[in-house]
Parts: structure tokens; C-alpha cells; sequence
């Protein structure tokens, strides 16, 4: 191997053992071979690569990818059914909430039990303690037995003695998400402080801002297959795609590398990363009919009802794929089932975590509202908003408020009710989520 190299997977696999009866497993004992009474399940399968000292790895896909069971091989908690790891340096890996601690020991016991589990001599974790302990932030705890810890204290105890190891190699998979926003702000400072002395991180995480935030490069695992290797913006705009059409996007890629005639180790390395179009710039708008919500909440119609919701261009072509810097308008239909007073209606914008971005509503104040609605008519409402926003997909929410009986009362609203995907942009400089229009301007003055 290589000393630039840090890790080196060759054709690794994991396959468990799948009995439909429990008898079953009896009737395989005694049948000593002759005779199978269960079915493989390929949890990964001949998954390959190299990971340069120094890099920072995002790995994405659905749950039951596989990024757990290729973790935990290359920390050696799991053994493989085939294939290699060889890695250079020190690892820590911060995997599932608490593995490594004894429940009854103390925090304090827990720390010397899992820093000698990652090589660490007792006069060495002596003397990181009181660093360990602050990161921590879980103060006199540390004396409790673990088993009385939350969730998020263990996580902390976790993460505090994983990154005070000075790993060469640190891998985390997805434990950030059970801390509090200014404990994940922290953790994620130190990964960036971590990474500068150029030990090599691999990241699991199902939020695609900390992936193209943090990573060199992104790996795209789906049902234990690694599908792609690329630049962490278009590997998450893929695994987006999958997560809500993943059999059309296989197909997509498996054909696009049949026709090109190059195997996957080919397509999938840093210098020839895999496009499903020449340019991704030629992704045209379009209405992908599999890019449906699963997440949608309805209140309940309280005197109306919302339906018919869309996105369309201008031009009334119905789509959820759009392009960045063009306008749309968003519709919906309301019909009332009672009289209403002082009506308004209302659209949000949301990120895939919730964040709510911007959106618009008829009237400012109450008293701007429709004066008076009759029951049984009918309202066809529409928003039109410029797509200012950045590659990823977003969420949807719709409205209708008024006043019955004196009292301003939510009519009807539906969350999450249609998401749709801003189309990637090689030609885009800005970052995070909203564009707002940036122009560089940099010049030697010297």
C-alpha cells in the first residue's frame, strides 16, 4: 500500500445468514452442509477504493445501504465474508450510541476502558482527562454509572474520547445528530481542526450541507453496492434523486456506464466522475412523477379544504425538477364548506431538515384579507417566486386562514404536501442554500 494511502478496501463483502423459520437454523445445523436452509443476504458486496492521507470522506445512501456494516469492518467489529482493509494509522470511530461502554461503570471507568480499546496507555488518557471531561460538558456525571446517561450525554463521553486519541483515521457515522445544535456546531469545529492536521475522516451523515461542507469527496452506497465516488455536490444531488426514484436512477446508471463501455471502478474515480448527461448543465426541467413526499401532515379541514397543489412554469407546464434563477408559480385550489370572514392564503418553502426558507401570504394583516367568503364557493390560488435557491430538494407547505365565529382560526393547511428538486448548476458559485446573487470581484493590489 501505498504511504500516501491511509485506507485501502478491496473487495469487501458482508453476507448474513437469512432463515425463514427458526427450525430452520436446527435443520442447517444437522443437515451439516448438504442441505441449505437459508437464504444470503449480501449486506455489501465487493465494495473497492482508496482513500488518500488527509481526506475528508462523505458516504451517503438510504437506510440499509450498507455504511454501517462497511464501518464497522473497517474498524474490525465486524469481520467480512470476502475482501480487505488495510489502514494506515491510529482509527477512532465514533459508530452506534454507547458501543464500547459498560453500562454499569462510571463515565470515568467508561473513558480508560474505551481509550485503551483505541491504544492508549493509562498514563496517556491521564493526561488527556481533564480535555476529555471538558468537551464532554457533562460535569459531575462523569462519576454516574453510564446507564443513567441521556442520550445526548453519551454521545458527548462518545465523541470526547474518540477525538482526543489524535486519531489518524476518525470515523463517525451519524452520532452528531443526537446533540443539541451548539454541541453539533462544536463537533463539527473540531472535525474541521481534526482535519487540518491532516488525519483522514470518514463521515457518514443524512444532512447533505455537512457532506459538501465537509468532505473532499462523497461515496453513494445503495443496497450494498457502491454506486458512485465524485464530488460531494453531485454524489448528494444523486443520492437525493435515489432516495425518491431508486429504481429509474439505477437503471440510469447501470445503462449510461453499459453504453460508455467503462466499469464502475472507471466511472466512479475522482478524475471521471459519473454524469447521466454529457453536461449537467443539459438537465432539463421536468416533472418526475416518483418525487412525491412521504413526510406530508394535514391538519384538519376546520371549514375548507385544499387540493390540486402543483408547480408549474409560466407557461402552465406542470414540474418539480427546476432550474435555479427561473420563476415559477405555485397553485393550489380551496374549496369552503362554511362561511368565512377576513380570508388569507398562505405558501412556505422549506429545506430537507425543516428549515423553513421564505415564502409569501395573500394579505399582511388580517383586516387585508377576502372580506367574505360564501360557503361552497370556490378559490383558485396562486404564488409565483423566483428559484433563488441552490441544488437540492425542497419541501412545501400551503394555507388558507380567516375568521369565523370572531375568532382568526387556521381553515385548512397541509405540510410537506409537494417537494420538488432544483437541477445542478456547474456554473453556480454560490454556496449553502439560497443564492443570493454574489459577484467576486478579487484583484492584485501588489
Amino acid at each position: 500500500m501505498s504511504s500516501e494511502v491511509a485506507l485501502k478496501v478491496e473487495n469487501l463483502s458482508k453476507a448474513y445468514q437469512i432463515y425463514d423459520k427458526p427450525r430452520d437454523r436446527l435443520l442447517q445445523m444437522v443437515a451439516g452442509g448438504r442441505k441449505q436452509y437459508f437464504k444470503d443476504f449480501w449486506a455489501l458486496k465487493d465494495v473497492s477504493f482508496e482513500i488518500g492521507k488527509g481526506e475528508t470522506i462523505g458516504i451517503v445512501g438510504r437506510n440499509g445501504s450498507g455504511k454501517s456494516t462497511l464501518l464497522q469492518m473497517i474498524c474490525g467489529t465486524l469481520n467480512p465474508t470476502g475482501g480487505t482493509v488495510l489502514a494506515s494509522g491510529r482509527i477512532a470511530a465514533l459508530l452506534e450510541l454507547g458501543s464500547g461502554f459498560n453500562p454499569e461503570f462510571s463515565g470515568r471507568e467508561n473513558v480508560y476502558l474505551n481509550a485503551a480499546v483505541l491504544g492508549l496507555t493509562r498514563q496517556e488518557t491521564d493526561r488527556r482527562f481533564d480535555s476529555i471531561l471538558s468537551f464532554s460538558e457533562i460535569g459531575d456525571f462523569i462519576e454516574q454509572p453510564v446507564k443513567t446517561y441521556s442520550s445526548g450525554m453519551l454521545v458527548r463521553l462518545a465523541f470526547s474520547v474518540a477525538i482526543n486519541v489524535d486519531p489518524q483515521i476518525l470515523i463517525v457515522d451519524e452520532a452528531l445528530s443526537v446533540g443539541d445544535e451548539l454541541f453539533q456546531r462544536k463537533c463539527f469545529s473540531r472535525i474541521e481542526a481534526i482535519k487540518k492536521t491532516g488525519a483522514t475522516i470518514l463521515f457518514v451523515s443524512h444532512s447533505a450541507a455537512a457532506v459538501v461542507d465537509l468532505c473532499d469527496r462523497a461515496f453513494l452506497l445503495d443496497s450494498g453496492e457502491l454506486l458512485s465516488i465524485g464530488a460531494p455536490k453531485e454524489i448528494v444531488g444523486k443520492y437525493q434523486r435515489l432516495l425518491y426514484a431508486p429504481e429509474t436512477l439505477r437503471g440510469e446508471i447501470r445503462e449510461h456506464m453499459q453504453k460508455a463501455g467503462v466499469s464502475l471502478d472507471e466511472a466512479d474515480s475522482p478524475n471521471t466522475v459519473l454524469q447521466l448527461h454529457e453536461n449537467q448543465d443539459d438537465l432539463p426541467e421536468a416533472f418526475d412523477p416518483d418525487l412525491k413526499p412521504t413526510s406530508t401532515i394535514e391538519y384538519a379541514p376546520n371549514g375548507a379544504s385544499i387540493n390540486s397543489t402543483q408547480i408549474c412554469s409560466l407557461a402552465g407546464q406542470r414540474l418539480n425538477n427546476l432550474k435555479r434563477g427561473r420563476r415559477y408559480k405555485y397553485s393550489y385550489r380551496v374549496t369552503f364548506d362554511r362561511a368565512a370572514t377576513n380570508v388569507r392564503f398562505g405558501m412556505l418553502i422549506k429545506t430537507i431538515t425543516g428549515f423553513e426558507i421564505g415564502g409569501a401570504h395573500s394579505a399582511n394583516k388580517t383586516s387585508a384579507g377576502i372580506p367574505f367568503v360564501r360557503a361552497g364557493e370556490v378559490y383558485d390560488v396562486e404564488f409565483q417566486f423566483d428559484c433563488r435557491l441552490n441544488p437540492g430538494i425542497y419541501f412545501l407547505n400551503s394555507g388558507v386562514t380567516g375568521v369565523v365565529d370572531q375568532v382568526d382560526v387556521q381553515l385548512h393547511r397541509l405540510l410537506d404536501i409537494d417537494m420538488f428538486r432544483v437541477l445542478p448548476d456547474s456554473s453556480n458559485l454560490s454556496t449553502s442554500v439560497v443564492d443570493f446573487g454574489c459577484l467576486p470581484k478579487v484583484e492584485c493590489v501588489s
